[in-house]
């Protein structure tokens, strides 16, 4: 190819992509500005599942308190726990308010533990808020067991705990309750999908399983109820926050021995904590960033809004401001110890000594 029409292929090649770059120079203060649009809220999780049931619980609240009422569409990204729809956010949406990423609380985890595939700065994407940020984990075995106290718990050798995947925070936060709880040389078996667990455990074939409270007892109240199972220990993310059902429980922190354990409790938290946040890509003018800002503090305080995100979630809602979000990242303990000790919990070696 000669240089000639080389740089003529060039020239056509920027004509092509420079729209895509450049921000329209509009009045974003402007309450017209949404009229007639449509906004497409990226989803990082696929259809049907407890991330989906969330978008599907604030989607038609947006569309209430955004000025000018525009459509509201949820396009599903799943992929890499939640990295595909946060790098396309990050790199290939423009910053114009009509493209919001509602995303997992494992976007912001895996950028700070170091994953790979990550190609986003969790630190310069505009947080919104989440309606949700309560995200407890509880660990329970069959009541067949016979394990009705922490001793007999721990006890009890080679117990087979269950869970989707290596790195899920399924299977992260068992092994970090059976650490916690000193349970012996306890066996970490995964591959199922998040109900097949559950018929894993019925079937015998499993010992135990660490999940979150609200999914195990919207799916099985009877294994609280009839004693199915029995109900160990909690790690509540925040820390101070009881689930109603399960007070009895002794929280994980209370078996912690020292300031690297507590530390680590809170980088779990924290990360966990995030919820399922409403993000904008870097360079979003503040004008509509404040808009948006403002819609979902509007979102939170609708009367209206509870009771239909708790009747398609089955999850109270606990929702964190944009400030109180953002404040809640920035926290994250990230010294170099601490995040090693947590790769350990989600990789496949043994459990560190304690």
């Amino acid at each position: 190819m000669n240089k000639g029409r080389l740089k003529l292929r060039m020239k056509i090649l920027l004509g092509v992509a420079a729209p895509l770059l450049i921000v329209p120079n509009v009045s974003y203060a402007n309450e017209d500005y949404y009229a007639g649009k449509t906004v497409t809220l990226v989803a990082t999780t696929a259809p049907g599942g407890t991330g989906d049931l969330r978008v599907r619980g604030v989607a038609p609240f947006l569309k209430k308190h955004l000025p000018g009422h525009p459509t509201v569409v949820i396009e599903y990204m799943s992929g890499g726990g939640g990295r595909k729809g946060a790098n396309h956010l990050y790199n290939n949406v423009r910053p114009d308010g009509l493209t919001i990423g509602a995303a997992s609380g494992g976007v912001v985890g895996l950028a700070i533990m170091g994953e790979t595939g990550v190609k986003y700065d969790p630190d310069k994407f505009i947080y919104l808020g989440t309606a949700h940020h309560i995200n407890h984990a509880v660990i329970y075995t069959r009541a067949d067991l016979g394990l009705d106290s922490l001793e007999k718990l721990r006890a009890k050798p080679g117990l087979r705990i269950g869970g989707q995947e290596i790195g899920h925070v399924s299977y992260t936060g068992g092994r970090l309750l059976a650490y916690f709880l000193d349970m012996k040389e306890p066996k970490f078996i995964v591959g199922y999908s998040s109900r097949e667990v559950d018929i894993a455990l019925m079937n015998k074939e499993l010992d135990a399983r660490a999940n979150s409270p609200t999914s195990a007892l919207r799916r099985n109240p009877e294994w609280l109820e009839k004693g199915i199972m029995n109900w160990h220990a909690i790690m509540a993310a925040p820390k101070d926050k009881k689930f109603p059902r399960l007070e009895h429980l002794p929280e994980i922190e209370t078996f912690a021995k020292n300031d690297q354990e507590k530390r680590l409790l809170k980088l779990w938290r924290n990360m966990r904590g995030v919820g399922s946040p409403y993000i904008l890509p870097p360079g979003t003018p503040k004008e509509i960033v404040q808009t948006l800002k403002t819609a979902m503090n509007k979102i939170f305080n609708d009367p209206e809004f509870a009771p239909y995100y708790e009747k398609i979630t089955a999850e109270e809602v606990s929702p964190l401001s944009a400030d109180e979000l953002t404040q809640l990242i920035h926290e994250i303990p990230r010294d170099a110890e601490t995040l090693a000790l947590l790769k350990q919990f989600a990789g496949t070696g043994t459990l560190p000594r304690r």
